[in-house]
């Protein structure tokens, strides 16, 4: 029943008779797009209402269904082994099980097969679990329903996937379209619609849409039980802004244009329902084409991996052939010499087969080449098979603990941060330039009314955040006064300044008077001034001009008044094309003017008439709407009252509406323009209110020129009707201005000035127009009032002349020759005020930037916004956000990391190192191409600032613990070689080094990669400095990685030389048993667990009971290995039986050596460390010694601490921080400038009152002069 009131009421208006300009028009190009059908690319061909037709070739056309998965059931296999074994280490450790299958390896098949396999299964596991999770979220869109036509009239609930070409279906208000739909009908007369683009290019104002007159009929389920068309259109593209086709229709065939196409992921608004049919489904639709597959990224830590693993593998290779360089020659002149070898000589050929190939005189080159294939083997545990599949674990279990955070779970919304993969953890520590976009991302698309400026005086003056801070900075009291314009009218033009006095205001103790207002209890206006609530308003001077505001307020729009029959007040809600609009209507219907019917012609408000005091009906009649537009900036209606007066009302931008003053209508302006540059301070988006009273006889000429101008039929027709309007628009009189909040999200101020101070540079990109996304740039402290702007943009004549065909050649060089001149001169002024410490800000159009990123301009520009605090990118394309992503990447060579919402965000999200959607209100495109997702942007903050700087750390420390590990391990091999004259013999039981990477190290380094903590997630965002270790690459550089070889090669020599020197000339026993490679292998290699994880526990900050288990535990672990191996019969534990129990587990010296080995292995390590803390620490050694220094107290109190995070917060340009320290700066100067005109006053005072001291002792004098003169001659 509702529904069907609804319809009725809006039935009534035909909102096609209203529009005067070209948004429901068809082109009127001389050349008709529609004469293309059936040409290349103009193919296709849809049956409306059989989609049957469509299972069959020619015309069988995919199903509705999207997928985003990198896998399907046939690929998965040969794709994950092919990126398994693009990773050298992977494929060095595949050529090593191959050789093993013959007898060149010195190791059992099983002992290099086996780890080989696990490392790469976990791995495609991983990838296997992660894609699954992609497939689910496909199937989540896929399985939304709409409602379909079935047959004769009746439409029932149908899945997206199961959508076919020609399927007739029904979308009801704020469902989102589920393929691209060519619309039939809707709720209103005359076919027309709202439709919410910003999904798709970031928009925030409605789209309108019409069906054509000829399928008006359709608007009942019944009317689609037998009716057929044909569509021959377009073939599919990713051109979000054209489409050209043809209805066939009962026998006539009509042009299509972009007004008949409703795209997948943009979504009904204001209307009821629409009809249409399907014409692209699935992958062909225009959204799904704008996307493109999820590349294979891969952090900077796993990219610089590679060339470690080349490192070790140079090294591996140069060990190799060390060792059958050395073998060959100790074979030729040392070994044949040595009877009890038994090497044959070469002398016959009988023994052949029973020669032994690698120890063969007669063929060295043979025996060396073999060799070298030998050692590549043997040495192979300086190449760690086991790190990636730990580094693949480890980001598997950080993902799971970002995604388990309970600070990054949103209640409103229930929803939590989700790491799509865990691919880029450590590189959420190393990002320097973050992208994002407006609209859905900062912004929350909700309009508040805050203040406004009426007559030249301002209301709701509530005091801002950033002013609030800096009071409390200053320890100031504010009290506003007022300050007039005119000594001759104070009462009516005057604004609010603010006087400070320090008369000992303290904040901390709780004396601050200037508190925060409450959230808003009414939505969409958060309005707090006496002087206008509760119809106060009535009490102000000017009282026409106020009430003429209101009725602006209240009529100048494309609002519609919604009832609710279960609504308990007298209040209504609106919908109108814009959110700004509907924040009008509630405020006029606030003060008293409330908007609540319309027809086509009329509109009715219900107004507080101050006379009476009573609320009295009003009727206006709506003569014509002129629209807004991007171009017009401002938007007019034309009404006649009751009296039969005659009323243009006008709303726009400040500086198109101060243009069309007139001469008496300027009583306001200088006040008004004060007011508009305050309300642009605090980030608030503005419009002017202006009237005209027009003459019947005016009216009425100019009513015939603009009625001839919107029938006219032509390219000319766009041009009459804005020379009409600007006939019209004109001697306008100024009432005020308003101030509307494009509410950002929760915390989004809060996490811009966190992140600046961790030293990132933030990025605004969006669609919207420039002054709104200024506003925003104001709002979220991107932009402050003291940095210096540049703005790049194209010239009037210059967009002009690039509409034009035939001067876009000759236009084309001096639009690139123009902005080339002011990105010069900007660098130039930006270079030449370079030590001036005020940052700058640089703001350029979607025009500008599409010459700007040409290849004659490009590096230029990017050099100047690389240099710029922040940048701002206005009415940008989808394209262009993906083209902006990776030049900036390409040519800074930095870390970025994109956010977005929308699908026009998925270029940019997909090109960017790190990719971010956000969760929120809007379609899951932004989120399926994303790596990491978000309810909000306020929990970027900590996901980089927190889990970042972890993880970054904790895979960096990793890293170089494996690198470590494995080459003071392999190097022991090695020097065995070299002791036993390149023997080619195994120091270690084959089961020994398979046990190494695999269990009795790889604990510690997992529990080290998941819960290493340098510093506490509180400290680390009171510290945001601190994150900079990552960008600047401290704790994985060149310098490092070399640092950390060397402590292997140090720690290998010792280990084995100690064992060598120590236990040679010794005997093990007391019986006289001397060790032989069997216990000189189990000792040496007791030596190397115990080091290895005794290091470890060095260079762990954060210790847990699982640390100290892992650790503690894998050395238990290899002893109680060692005694079940060597219980083991012998064939299975071969050289190992009973070496524990039975020969080294007995003799002291074993343990004496474990002790002391480990000891001095460890020392130079220490040594370094130790020095690195006391004379050369790092933050987080600062950091990590304040908190357990001032253990006992509390940290955040002390002097030190204080100024700690002082100097993190030092260098930031942008954010809330800056804004406040600016805010600082600007009131310190006032202050001194209020002393300066106190101290001269009380100087002037002083000399004023000694002159007047002076003439008054002069006139003293002369009376007494005159007294005695007088006297003198008798006169007294």
């Amino acid at each position: 029943m509702a529904a069907a009131t609804s319809r009725t009421r809006k039935g009534k208006i035909r909102w096609s008779k209203l529009y005067s300009f070209a948004c429901l028009r068809p082109s009127t190009s001389e050349e008709r797009p529609a004469d293309r059908v059936g040409q290349p690319g103009f193919s296709r061909v849809v049956f409306c209402n059989e989609p049957y037709l469509h299972k069959k070739k020619p015309y069988k056309y995919p199903y509705n269904n999207i997928s985003t998965t990198k896998y399907n059931v046939l690929t998965f296999l040969p794709r994950a082994l092919f990126e398994q074994f693009r990773r050298v280490a992977n494929f060095y450790f595949l050529l090593a099980a191959v050789f093993s299958l013959f007898s060149l390896a010195p190791f059992s098949r099983a002992s290099l097969i086996v780890p080989l396999i696990f490392v790469v299964g976990i791995s495609m596991i991983k990838e296997a679990i992660e894609d699954w999770h992609r497939f689910l979220q496909d199937l989540d869109v896929n399985n939304r329903t709409v409602k379909a036509h079935l047959n004769n009239g009746v439409f029932v609930d149908k899945p997206w996937k199961d959508l076919r070409v020609g399927d007739v279906v029904k979308v009801n208000k704020d469902e989102y379209f589920p393929s691209d739909i060519l619309l039939l009908s809707s709720s209103y007369e005359d076919g027309l619609c709202y439709v919410e683009t910003m999904n798709l290019d970031g928009e925030t104002n409605l789209k309108i849409k019409r069906c054509l007159e000829a399928s008006l009929c359709l608007n009942e389920d019944e009317e689609f039980s037998q009716f057929k068309a044909k569509v021959r259109c377009e073939d599919p593209n990713p051109n979000l802004y054209t489409f050209v086709g043809t209805l066939e229709f009962e026998k006539e065939s009509y042009p299509l244009s972009p007004s008949q196409l409703l795209l997948r992921d943009s979504k009904l608004r204001n209307t009821d329902y629409i009809y249409g049919v399907v014409i692209f489904s699935g992958h062909d639709t225009k959204a799904v084409r704008n996307s493109t597959r999820s590349p294979s990224k891969r952090s900077r830590i796993e990219r610089k991996m590679d060339h470690i693993i080349y490192i070790l593998f140079s090294m591996l290779v140069l060990v190799s052939l060390v060792s059958s360089i050395g073998s060959s020659l100790f074979l030729k002149h040392d070994m044949v010499d040595w009877w009890y070898l038994r090497l044959p000589d070469g002398s016959s050929s009988e023994d052949d087969d029973d020669d032994d190939l690698f120890f063969n005189p007669s063929k060295p080159v043979k025996s060396a080449v073999l060799q070298f294939i030998r050692a590549l083997i043997l040495y192979g545990y300086l190449i760690p098979i086991s790190l990636y599949v730990s580094i693949e674990v480890v980001k598997v279990l950080q993902k799971m603990l970002i995604d388990k955070d309970i600070e990054l779970y949103d209640e409103v919304t229930c929803k939590s941060v989700q790491a799509r993969t865990s691919n880029l953890n450590e590189e959420l520590g190393q990002v320097e330039m973050i992208l994002s976009d407006k609209t859905g991302t900062l912004t929350c698309n909700q309009m508040e009314f805050r203040k406004c400026s009426i007559a030249g005086i301002s209301y709701g003056g509530d005091i801002t955040d950033v002013d609030l801070a800096a009071s409390m900075r200053m320890n100031a009291d504010f009290e506003p006064f007022e300050f007039s314009m005119d000594e001759t009218n104070r009462g009516t033009r005057s604004f609010e300044l603010f006087e400070f006095s320090v008369s000992g205001f303290s904040a901390q103790n709780g004396n601050a008077r200037l508190l925060k207002t409450e959230e808003p209890v009414i939505k969409g206006f958060n309005f707090r001034d006496d002087r206008l609530m509760n119809k106060n308003w009535i009490h102000v001077p000017n009282l026409s001009d106020i009430t003429m505001f209101f009725r602006v307020m209240a009529l100048c729009h494309t609002g519609i008044p919604i009832e609710d029959d279960n609504r308990i007040t007298d209040k209504l809600s609106y919908e109108a094309e814009s959110p700004e609009e509907v924040s009008f209507l509630i405020a006029s219907q606030e003060f008293g003017f409330q908007f609540f019917r319309r027809t086509q012609s009329l509109m009715v408000l219900k107004e507080f008439d101050p006379s009476s005091m009573k609320e009295v009906e009003r009727e206006y009649k709506l003569l014509n709407l002129l629209e807004f537009s991007s171009s017009r900036k401002r938007m007019s209606v034309i009404v006649s009252n009751e009296d039969g007066r005659f009323f243009l009302l006008c709303k726009g931008a400040d500086s198109i509406i101060f243009d069309r003053l007139a001469d008496n209508g300027r009583t306001y302006e200088q006040a008004t323009a004060l007011h508009l540059s305050s309300y642009a301070e605090d980030g608030l988006r503005t419009l002017a209110f202006a009237y005209r009273e027009l003459e019947a006889a005016e009216y009425e000429h100019w009513n015939k020129i603009f009625t001839q101008a919107k029938a006219t039929i032509g390219p000319e027709r766009e041009e009459l009707l804005e020379q009409a309007s600007e006939m019209i628009e004109k001697d306008l009189i100024l009432l005020g201005v308003v101030a509307v909040e494009d509410k950002l999200q929760k915390g989004v101020p809060e996490c811009i000035d966190k992140l600046a101070q961790a030293g990132l540079k933030i990025w605004l990109l969006t669609g919207d127009k420039r002054e709104t996304a200024v506003n925003i740039g104001f709002a979220c402290s991107l932009l402050r009032q003291d940095m210096m702007q540049f703005h790049l943009s194209l010239s009037r004549e210059a967009e002009s002349n690039k509409e034009v065909k035939w001067l876009l050649f000759l236009a084309l060089q001096a639009i690139e020759e123009d902005i080339l001149q002011q990105i010069q001169s900007s660098y130039k002024l930006l270079c030449e005020e370079g030590n001036n410490e005020a940052p700058y800000g640089l703001i350029i159009d979607g025009k500008a930037l599409e010459i700007a990123l040409r290849g004659n301009v490009k590096d230029e520009f990017l050099q100047l916004a690389v240099n710029c605090a922040s940048v701002i990118c206005c009415r940008v394309s989808p394209k262009q956000k993906a083209l902006i992503t990776r030049l900036v990447k390409q040519y800074t060579g930095r870390t970025t990391l994109a956010i977005g919402d929308g699908a026009n965000d998925v270029g940019m999200i997909q090109e960017a190192d790190i990719g971010v959607g956000i969760s929120g209100m809007e379609g899951m495109q932004a989120v399926m191409a994303s790596d990491f997702s978000l309810p909000q942007f306020r929990f970027l903050e900590r996901l980089l600032i927190v889990h970042g700087h972890w993880c970054y750390q904790r895979i960096s420390k990793m890293v170089l613990y494996f690198v470590y590990k494995n080459v003071a391990f392999g190097l022991t091999l090695f020097y065995y070689e070299l002791y036993t004259s390149f023997s080619g013999e195994a120091l270690y039981n084959d089961w020994y080094m398979t046990m190494f990477n695999v269990m009795l190290t790889s604990l510690p380094v997992i529990a080290l990669g998941v819960l290493e903590q340098d510093v506490s997630s509180d400290i680390c965002l009171q510290f945001p400095a601190l994150y900079q270790q990552g960008p600047r690459n401290v704790h994985f550089s060149w310098s490092r990685i070399i640092g950390w070889i060397l402590n292997g090669v140090v720690t290998s020599l010792v280990i084995f030389l100690a064992n060598i020197y120590i236990l040679s000339p010794t005997a093990l026993q007391r019986n006289g048993f001397v060790v032989d490679i069997d216990s000189l292998g189990a000792i040496t290699y007791t030596c190397v667990i115990w080091t290895v994880n005794c290091q470890i526990a060095l260079i762990t900050h954060h210790f847990t009971w699982i640390q100290h288990l892992s650790i503690w535990g894998s050395i238990l672990l290899w002893y109680i290995f060692l005694l079940v191996y060597g219980a083991l019969p012998p064939n299975l534990s071969g050289n190992a039986f009973q070496v524990l129990i039975g020969v080294i587990g007995p003799a002291p010296l074993y343990w004496t050596i474990t002790m002391l080995v480990g000891v001095v292995s460890l020392l130079p390590y220490f040594v370094h460390i130790t020095i690195q803390r006391s004379f050369y620490p790092m933050d987080d050694h600062i950091i990590q010694e304040m908190e357990k220094c001032l253990k006992k107290y509390d940290a955040r109190d002390n002097e030190m601490w204080e100024r700690e995070q002082r100097n993190s917060q030092r260098s930031t340009n942008i954010g809330f921080s800056a804004r406040v320290e600016a805010k600082v700066l600007s009131f310190s100067q006032q202050m001194q400038q209020k002393k300066l005109c106190v101290g001269a006053i009380t100087s002037l005072q002083k000399q004023i009152d000694t002159r007047q001291i002076q003439l008054a002792l002069a006139q003293a004098e002369v009376m007494h002069l005159r007294f005695r003169h007088g006297y003198g001659n008798g006169a007294g």
